[in-house]
């Protein structure tokens, strides 16, 4: 099925390395000289520190988080999805079809009752109701899938130190 997650080497990081990652994760256009200004080091080795951080992986990449509403994405649902049959080709070819698919924030492999996780946002019901039956009923070897609607949002981030 999906690739198993390896666990990879992990770089050294240092407690300044970790005060730069946390301002990075609030601010992502702060400045170097800001940086350097919060954890009391030069510009170069801040400069230096983070590029080593992007070169290694730590960091993967910059991003704009959006408010889904007022984009007109005001619907979330999370999908689980169980597939009929479990060999390596099928979990590959829903994999190749939910990766095509925009609705798709995110997509888990997950353990348990089903195979995989979906966060799907989408502007309302109708567009789900499209979504669910046109796309990802229409994968090839999709089994079960559950449906759970997002209320309301108590926590989201994407901050990990």
């Amino acid at each position: 099925m999906a690739k198993a997650l390896l666990k990879e080497e992990m770089p050294a990081l240092d407690k300044k390395d970790l005060e730069i990652l946390k301002l990075l994760q609030q601010n992502a256009r702060m400045t170097i000289k800001e940086i350097s200004e919060k954890v009391h080091l030069s510009t170069t080795p801040v400069h230096e520190r983070i590029k080593r951080m992007e070169e290694s992986g730590v960091i993967k990449q910059y991003v704009t988080l959006l408010n889904a509403s007022k984009v007109g994405k005001g619907l979330m649902v999370i999908c689980y999805v169980s597939l009929r049959q479990h060999s390596k080709n099928a979990g590959e070819k829903f994999i190749k079809g939910i990766l095509e698919m925009t609705e798709v924030l995110e997509c888990l492999t997950i353990s348990g009752e089903f195979d995989f996780m979906l966060k799907v946002a989408v502007a309302d019901m109708d567009e789900y109701y499209n979504f669910h039956v046109n796309k990802l009923s229409n994968i090839e070897n999709v089994g079960n899938v559950q449906s759970v609607f997002v209320m309301g949002v108590v926590k989201m981030t994407q901050q990990l130190v």
